[in-house]
Order: structure tokens, then sequence, then C-alpha cells
């Protein structure tokens, strides 16, 4: 195989249908958001943590305005990569800003892993050694990965599937709780401190990160059928469906533990919310569900995640190396974003895992939306107001986020300032290197001026 062949991206145009799009949207949405995070979500904010997935709603709903409307006017594979690079060009905040997304991406398969291993050992009692849950969680990430190198249809395929149970079972837990449940009141006003607004607008944070997942419907781009009606249309019925399915859950996961035991049990809190619901076989029931959902988003999301990579080094704007493989840039890129999964995998723990993703996100939405109101408010015809208020929001939650993690967790905020000093400066002198070799990627002058 030549060199040349060797840099193609060889995406699939029109090989993805507007439900199989949806299932790989909910696939990541739905894995980290209802299995992972009502125990972390609760911890923070007490009582109020179902309010604050609704909160999170609201403001993904600001959010995806400006992902719909640039996807809308460019539907490509390269997704958010694509469309950094649409707002400012061939420049470093375009380079930051999408490998803050690549990074976040890969942090959710990491995330998703180790939920996996937490749920599935609660079928042997537990994970006392804490060996297994990583153990677990990167076998999950390899077998992904295999299925992720069979092709497109393979993928929507097993996603979709493993997406209508998962979403049926999940819809199940949540009536059915509910339903049996001694009582539906939740009580709002014990929340002590941790009703606290700056803990309310963490936990509204995590929240947004159980409903991020939409982004990997942007990252199908041009793979979509009919993509400048159906990329939108997928973006909104996910949310839509999310939204319905966490409100569900959170409440049934409230009627029937305290506040206290869902802390307890906060990496496998639905698992735990199903023994007093419905006995040992409403645990295996859970336990089920979670393994085909975290599994469905780790698919989903090393799917996304890869060609969002792959367009970006064919861009130019991130160093790229073989490193002696065969095949396709799209392969290596699979290849880089899995190992990485793994390393997280097996070294972090959920809770630093999460702060990481949502930080980098974060961070990285605000750059979208100042992209579109900028530089491409005319072209993708927006209204000024909703991405300027998406700004106002984010900014909001990340604030109340990193208070929060500075009083209990300073060492993750380290970790994310010196991640993103890193990425910064090594992208600063990749890209001033390639504008003197004049690479071919260099040599378009971009739509906007900056």
């Amino acid at each position: 195989m030549s060199r040349e062949q060797d840099r193609t991206t060889r995406y699939q145009e029109g090989s993805l249908t507007l439900p199989g799009t949806v299932m790989l949207g909910t696939g990541v949405m739905i894995g980290a958001g209802i299995f992972a995070l009502t125990g972390q979500m609760a911890q923070m904010t007490g009582a109020l943590f179902p309010l604050a997935f609704l909160a999170a709603a609201v403001i993904v709903g600001f959010s995806a305005y400006s992902y719909i409307k640039i996807s809308n006017a460019y539907p490509s594979a390269g997704g958010i990569g694509m469309y950094l690079h649409k707002a400012y060009g061939n420049r470093l905040p375009t380079a930051f800003n999408a490998l803050l997304m690549y990074f976040s991406m890969v942090i959710a398969q990491s995330f998703l892993a180790r939920t996996f291993g937490s749920y599935t050992m609660q079928l042997f009692g537990g994970d006392d050694s804490g060996r297994m849950v990583p153990i677990l969680g990167v076998s999950l990430i390899l077998v992904a990965f295999l299925i992720n190198l069979l092709g497109n249809r393979m993928i929507q395929g097993v996603a979709s599937f493993i997406g209508i149970l998962k979403i049926g079972g999940i819809l199940i837990f949540g009536l059915v709780g509910v339903w049996i449940a001694d009582s539906l009141s939740v009580d709002f006003s014990n929340t002590g401190k941790a009703g606290t607004v700056g803990n309310f607008l963490g936990a509204t944070a995590l929240g947004i990160l159980a409903f991020k997942g939409f982004t990997t419907i942007t990252n199908s781009g041009s793979e979509v059928i009919d993509p400048k009606r159906n990329v939108g249309r997928a973006i909104i019925i996910s949310i839509a469906a999310c939204v319905v399915i966490y409100t569900l859950v959170g409440f049934a996961v409230a009627s029937n533990l305290s506040l206290a035991e869902i802390i307890k049990t906060q990496d496998y809190s639905l698992a735990a919310a199903a023994r007093p619901a419905l006995g040992e076989y409403g645990v295996w029931f859970t336990v089920a569900i979670a393994m085909m959902a975290t599994a469905g988003g780790i698919l989903a999301s090393i799917f996304a995640v890869s060609r969002m990579l792959a367009m970006l080094t064919e861009m130019k704007l991130v160093p790229h190396s073989h490193f002696g493989m065969p095949g396709s840039i799209q392969k290596h890129t699979l290849v880089y974003t899995v190992v990485l999964g793994l390393i997280l995998t097996a070294f972090f723990d959920l809770s630093r895992i999460a702060a990481l993703g949502i930080i980098f996100y974060l961070i990285m939405d605000i750059a979208i939306h100042w992209g579109v109101l900028r530089y491409l408010r005319e072209d993708v015809k927006a209204n000024v107001w909703v991405p300027a208020m998406a700004i106002v929001l984010d900014l909001l939650v990340l604030g109340g986020f990193v208070w929060v993690k500075l009083n209990t967790d300073p060492f993750v905020i380290g970790v994310a300032v010196v991640t993103m000093a890193v990425i910064a400066e090594a992208e600063q002198v990749f890209l001033k290197r390639t504008a003197k070799a004049g690479q071919p990627g260099q040599e378009e002058s971009h739509a906007h001026h900056h």
C-alpha cells in the first residue's frame, strides 16, 4: 500500500441511517449518565440530584443549537474538529479545543469501561481487591476495538441492537421502581451543605457529561444519510429521549434508596436501588442492562472519536506517526484512541475521570459557541442570543464545578491545568513547524479573517 493511500481517512458517505445515528448518540449518553453519575451527583448536591439532571438538560438544549446550525451548514465526518476549523482556521484555537474534545471523549470511554467493571462485579459481591474493575474495563475496550475494525455496518448493527435492549430495560427499571416504591416523594429540603448553589452547579456540570454524547452524532457527519437534515434530527431525538429516561430513573433511585445509600453505592447505584425494589433478580437484571449500556457506549465513542482525530490529522492540525502500522490513517487513530483509553481505565478512578472529562468538554463547548458568535453567525444563520446564553450557562456550571473540586480534590484540577498547558504548548510548536515547512494543509486560505 502506498503512503498516499495510507493518508486517506476512507469515510463511507451515506452509511449511517437516522435510527442508527440516534442509537450511536444515545449509546454514549445513557451509558455514562444513568449508571455512574447518579451517585456522584447525589454526593455533590444531595437530594437535589434529579433536579440537577433536568438543569443539565436545559443547558445542553442551548448548547445543541450551535452544533445543529453548524452541522446543517457543514456536515462532516470530522464533526467538531471541522466545526472549529470553520470558525478559527488553521490556528491554535482549532487544534487546542479539538484535542480537548478528543481527550474528553477518550475519558468518556474509560468512564464507561470502569462503570462496566463496577456493575459486573456486583454479580460476585463487589470488588474488594480493586483489581477486577479495571481488568474488566480494559477487556471491554479491547472487544469494542475489534468490532470497530469490522466497519460501519457492523458497528451500527451492534450499537442499534444493544441500544434497543438497554433503553427498553432501563425504562422497565424506572417504571417498576417508581411503581413499587413506598413513596415517590423526594425530600428536596434535606440537602445540608450539599445543597449550596456551588454544589448544585457542580452536580449540573456532571449531569452535562451525561448528555454530551450527542456530539458523537456530529462526528458521524457526512457518513449519515441526508446529513443536513438527519444530523440535527438525531441530536434532538437523542437529547429528548435521555431527558425522559434520566428523570424517570432518577426518581426511581431516589424513591428506593436513602441519600446516604445512594452516595455509598455511587459507582453502582442503580444496582443497589434494584435490590430493595426487586430483590436479587432485580440486581441481576440491572447489571445486565448496565453491561449492555456501557458496552454500547464504548463502541459508539471509539467509532466517533477515532474519526475526529483522523480528520484533524488529515487537516495537518495534529502530528501523526504510523509507528510501522499498515492500513489507513483512520485505523491508526483507532489504535491511538484505544491505547489512551486503556491507560486511563487502568489507573484513574471514576470520579477523577468524570472531573477531567467535564472540564475539557465545557471549555471546548464555550469555544464552539464563541466561534459561532464571532465568525460563523451569518454563515449558519444563527440567532445571537442562543449561543450567548450557552456560553453564560457553561461558564456558570464550570465555575461551580471547579470551586467544588478545589475544595474536595484539588489534584484533579491541577492535572487538568497541566494537561491543557502541555497540549497548548505542543500544538503551538507543531503548528509553527508545519507553517515553516509549507505543508499543503497550510496553503488553503480560510474563509474568515482573524
